[in-house]
């Protein structure tokens, strides 16, 4: 089944602790993921910024509401049990538990006013049960400004002229660590346009080995005859590795071609090129950084 959100895990989280036993939060987790029969895979997806697995995320979100509900109540470190309040609302037997369920507890309310930063009047939309947690809305947002970001840049980098692209290359790969210094790499590519390279460069700063760059600012998909033609180029120069950048994409028997033959050849296509400009600051401002905390648990432990 697929991950459920973290409103569905209310329920399943406060009907485990009905015993009224002490309980760790990795073994809530656990036993969540059985209730739920999530896969092995499902158990282990992880939000887009890789730092912590969806489920987990939502069982904690899940933990945090019904605890401001007062349903649950810390006993130690890491570990809770389920209070009275939370077995009386277990004995009204209700079909779910939800954010709009627990409106009805005014330390719940307290506790969302102080999270909302401004009252909008209710629309239908925010009458919507809501389906993800804080970090995955905020990541999603992200992961989409970025994305938008991506294209924005690929568009401009196609309607500029071939010197400003070979300038692209040059900054990234630096910027990434190859080449040496901005004023070596900028002598190796572009420097030799023969059998099908464009250009070489560093792989580290002291030029222990040598990599051989293709670079072409395309709108076809770039076919596996290209690939071809650049493996050659490399054998040619007796180059073990080389960097074959596009601003479209390659077609699958381009990448099979890549994969099967022992010159390590990487392909970049424009998407993955707009992505590591943004993450290497290449044609690119920051506008805002927005910093995330938790909670450090070791500071508030009993000495």
């Amino acid at each position: 089944m697929t991950i459920p959100d973290y409103q569905t895990v209310m329920l399943p989280f406060l009907q485990f602790l009905s015993d009224e036993q002490e309980r760790s939060f990795r073994e809530t987790v656990d036993n969540l993921a059985d209730h739920f029969q999530l896969s092995e895979e499902e158990r282990k997806e992880m939000l887009p910024s890789g730092t912590q697995g969806i489920f987990k995320n939502r069982v904690g979100w899940a933990r945090t509401y019904i605890k401001h509900a007062r349903l649950i109540e810390p006993t130690r470190r890491g570990h809770f049990k389920i209070s009275a309040r939370g077995l009386n609302v277990l004995k009204e037997a209700p079909p779910f538990i939800n954010v709009k369920f627990l409106e009805q507890f005014e330390e719940f309310r307290e506790f969302t006013a102080k999270h909302r930063k401004k009252k909008v009047e209710k629309t239908e939309k925010d009458t919507e049960e809501i389906e993800t947690t804080p970090e995955e809305a905020l990541e999603n947002a992200y992961e989409n400004l970025r994305d938008n970001l991506a294209s924005e840049i690929l568009q401009n980098i196609k309607a500029s002229p071939p010197s400003l692209f070979e300038k692209i290359v040059v900054e990234l790969l630096v910027k990434m660590g190859y080449g040496g210094s901005r004023k070596d790499a900028g002598k190796a590519v572009g420097r030799i346009k023969d059998e099908g390279i464009d250009g070489i460069i560093k792989e580290d700063r002291l030029g222990l080995d040598i990599i051989y760059i293709q670079a072409k600012r395309w709108e076809n998909t770039v076919s596996r005859p290209e690939i071809q033609k650049f493996a050659g180029a490399l054998q040619g120069q007796r180059a073990k590795k080389g960097i074959f950048i596009t601003t479209s994409n390659f077609s699958k028997e381009a990448h099979d071609y890549a994969d099967r033959i022992d010159t390590k050849i990487v392909l970049i296509d424009g998407e993955q090129l707009a992505q590591l400009m943004i993450d290497n600051n290449v044609g690119v401002t920051p506008v805002q950084n927005y910093e995330i905390k938790r909670v450090d648990s070791d500071y508030f432990a009993e000495e």
